[in-house]
């Protein structure tokens, strides 16, 4: 079936761009851009690529050889995605350079392809690369270096299970590999770098996404490329994609929302991260409103047998999607309190009396995280989400270790993203009496607004009148992302 392309991702030297402006044109109108130029100092463009430009398999083989991987099936749909295989780093090597020889493809035998291989988690004392600046300010991954995102009382997690540890991935795959239409996990962004290889991506913004469902807006379309039923999927033929070659040394960013298909077009290795951060952080929440809807809805025939429907509900939430609501409260608490920390330490280290301290970009982005929580929470609110979600102890919190360093990970972020040098907070310096007077616990969406609030009136205290913090969060607020 042929396909209405409206246009091309832009291109852009990523050497040319300061971060602000990549956050203004790219993060904040969620927009897709191929960068260049960022990648010249990997070790993974050195290691992983032989001098023919292409994969170095036998490094991968040699090195890393007995880690398991999870393999895709690219000719065998399972449910809504490709089937999935495990097997060792060596096994899927072998059968790619057999495939080489044989070309198994054209004799309609399958084409594997390793995907979400969690490199870095697995081999961190290997920096294959370094986060390019534009896409540092990930609170995802920093939490998950610190927290689970969901804990289950009643099954046996391994702290160290690297399965479900990080969104840091790598992509391996022969030509002709490939991954159905799909939008990322969580709506999260996500951006992928092409260490070898050439890929061809096809895009459909957010506002078109209708016409990738079924009649009963349960189904999207699988392969863009089949010959689909206009039947079953009336609206798909209106689509209008962008489209993207990508080279070598490229790295395409994909905002939230956006549905792609993406096709090996040669031998490729990628790295691939998703995230998200204040910019997007109600997609997340709105995806996964929508997702408990729909898990409600589909088990709603048992709600008057059920002893603990809501319950119920949320730990199918958890199942299908990653988090539920008390998963989702949690890290968007923990990290309020982090940004806090954060302010705190730098109002601690400019002056206290400082009326300036504040006009930062760096204090701005953290107040920009906060207004971006908030107007969250408050959307939480709206949708009756009330209660007990789960007790944030806010003394607790900064004594225990794995939130010190959570702050300590979110400083150096924004450290590399503003180039500020030399970043170190020392949380112990910054336990913050203040918190005494508003009280120990966060229980709900009402709570953390209050908190957040608190916070910045405290915060603002030793600034004049025409240059508070509350008015940096008021002059901020309207350029969120809608």
């Amino acid at each position: 079936m042929s396909l209405k392309i409206g246009g091309q991702i832009e291109k852009v030297d990523g050497r040319e761009l300061s971060y602000s402006e990549f956050a203004e044109k790219y993060l904040a109108q969620n927009q897709p851009v191929l960068l260049t130029g960022l990648m010249d100092d990997w070790t993974a463009s050195k290691h992983w690529v032989s001098s023919n430009a292409q994969p170095n398999l036998l490094f991968f083989s040699t090195h890393f050889g007995k880690s398991k991987v999870q393999v895709a099936d690219c000719d065998t749909k399972e449910f809504t995605d490709q089937k999935r295989i495990e097997m060792s780093v060596s096994e899927f090597i072998n059968h790619w350079l057999q495939g080489s020889k044989e070309n198994l493809d054209v004799n309609g035998k399958s084409v594997l392809y390793l995907k979400d291989w969690h490199f870095v988690k697995e081999y961190p004392e290997y920096q294959a690369y370094i986060t390019p600046r534009f896409f540092t300010d990930d609170w995802l991954n920093i939490y998950l270096d610190n927290y689970r995102m969901h804990v289950d009382p009643d099954t046996d997690q391994v702290n160290n299970d690297i399965c479900c540890s990080d969104y840091r991935f790598v992509y391996m795959g022969a030509k002709g590999s490939w991954t159905p239409l799909h939008a990322d996990v969580f709506r999260s962004y996500s951006w992928s770098a092409n260490v070898c290889g050439k890929k061809k991506w096809l895009f459909l913004p957010p506002q078109q996404v209708n016409l990738l469902f079924d009649r009963n807006m349960k189904n999207t379309v699988y392969d863009i490329f089949d010959d689909i039923s206009e039947t079953k999927f009336p609206g798909f033929k209106k689509a209008i994609w962008l489209e993207c070659t990508q080279d070598q040394n490229e790295i395409i960013f994909v905002p939230s929302g956006w549905y792609h298909q993406v096709h090996n077009l040669e031998d490729t290795i990628s790295i691939n991260h998703n995230w998200f951060n204040g910019y997007n952080l109600s997609w997340v929440w709105d995806l996964l409103l929508r997702d408990y809807k729909e898990a409600k809805e589909y088990i709603e025939d048992i709600k008057d047998i059920c002893d603990d429907f809501e319950g119920l509900c949320q730990r199918n939430l958890a199942a299908n999607t990653g988090m539920n609501f008390n998963d989702f409260f949690i890290f968007i608490s923990r990290l309020s309190l982090a940004n806090v920390v954060e302010l705190y330490y730098l109002r601690g280290e400019s002056n206290s009396e400082s009326s300036i301290w504040h006009c930062s970009a760096i204090v701005k982005h953290f107040v920009l995280n906060l207004a971006s929580i908030r107007k969250v929470a408050l959307k939480m609110k709206s949708e009756g989400v009330q209660g007990n979600l789960g007790i944030i102890n806010l003394w607790e919190t900064l004594c225990d270790p794995k939130f010190r360093k959570l702050c300590t990970d979110l400083g150096r972020i924004y450290s590399v993203v503003h180039e500020e040098e030399n970043w170190s907070c020392t949380v112990k310096k910054v336990l913050m009496a203040d918190f005494q007077k508003y009280g120990s616990q966060v229980r709900s969406p009402e709570d953390l607004v209050t908190f957040i609030d608190h916070a910045v009136s405290e915060l603002s205290n030793n600034c004049n009148e025409q240059n508070t913090l509350l008015s940096v969060l008021d002059e901020i607020q309207p350029h969120q992302q809608k």
